[in-house]
C-alpha cells in the first residue's frame, strides 16, 4: 500500500498545480487584423461591453500583444527602459487573477475568485462599467528591476506601463475587441490581494471585452 500511496499523492499534487495555472496556446501572429495605420485612425475608448468571455487563444494573443516575447526570449512587444522588463501584467477574470509569464506563456494563478471590483475603483470612486468586461489587465511596475525608487525610476516605470497600455489599445482595435486605458483602481486592495511590496506599484489598467 505504501508503494501505491506516494505516486497517487504526487499525481494529485501535479493535477492541482496544473489546475491553478493556465497554459496558453501559441500566439496566432497570422490572425486577421487591421493595419497599424487603420487601428490608429479608428482607435477609441469604449466603456460598455458584452458579457461574452474571451477564449484562451484570445487571452494568449492579447497578453502577447501587451508585453509578450517578440524574439530571442529577451525582447518584448512593448519597449522598456534599458530592456529591464519591469512591467508585470496581471489578468483579472471572473474566475481568478493571474500573472502573465511571457517566456513560459502561462497565466500563473495569483488569487482565486472574481476580484474585478478592485479594478473598478474604491468605495469613494468606482466605475462599475469595468465589471461588464470579462477581463481586466493591470500593469504593475516593479521598481526593483529598475534599480531604485527615485523619481526618475518611477517616471520611467509609468512611461513603460503606458507603452503596454497603448499596445493593448491598438491590438484591441485591430481585432474587434474594445477597451479603455484607466488609472482608477483600488491600489491598496490590489497590493494586498497580490502580496505586492512597496516597490511594486499598480499603475494602469485596461478592461477588455467585446462591444455590446
Amino acid at each position: 500500500m505504501k508503494k501505491l500511496l506516494f505516486p497517487t499523492v504526487a499525481t494529485m499534487a501535479a493535477t492541482f498545480t496544473f489546475a491553478q495555472d493556465i497554459k496558453l496556446p501559441a500566439v496566432d501572429v497570422h490572425q486577421k487584423s487591421l493595419s497599424v495605420v487603420e487601428a490608429l485612425a479608428t482607435r477609441h475608448s469604449v466603456r460598455t461591453y458584452s458579457s461574452k468571455e474571451l477564449s484562451t487563444q484570445e487571452l494568449s494573443n492579447l497578453c502577447w500583444a501587451a508585453c509578450g516575447v517578440s524574439r530571442n526570449n529577451d525582447f518584448r512587444t512593448s519597449p522598456t527602459a534599458r530592456n529591464r522588463k519591469e512591467v508585470r501584467l496581471y489578468v483579472f477574470t471572473t474566475k481568478g487573477v493571474y500573472e502573465y509569464l511571457p517566456v513560459e506563456n502561462i497565466l500563473k494563478e495569483s488569487a482565486k475568485g472574481d476580484h474585478r471590483k478592485l479594478v473598478a475603483g474604491t468605495q469613494g470612486f468606482s466605475q462599475d462599467f469595468v465589471l461588464e468586461a470579462p477581463v481586466s489587465l493591470v500593469m504593475v511596475v516593479d521598481l526593483e528591476k529598475l534599480g531604485g525608487q527615485d523619481e526618475r525610476s518611477k517616471m520611467m516605470g509609468c512611461v513603460d506601463a503606458g507603452n503596454v497600455s497603448e499596445n493593448i489599445n491598438l491590438y484591441c482595435q485591430s481585432v474587434g475587441l474594445c477597451t479603455v486605458p484607466r488609472a482608477t483602481m483600488d491600489t491598496s486592495g490590489i497590493r494586498s490581494l497580490l502580496g505586492l511590496t512597496d516597490k511594486q506599484i499598480p499603475v494602469m489598467n485596461n478592461p477588455v471585452g467585446y462591444p455590446k
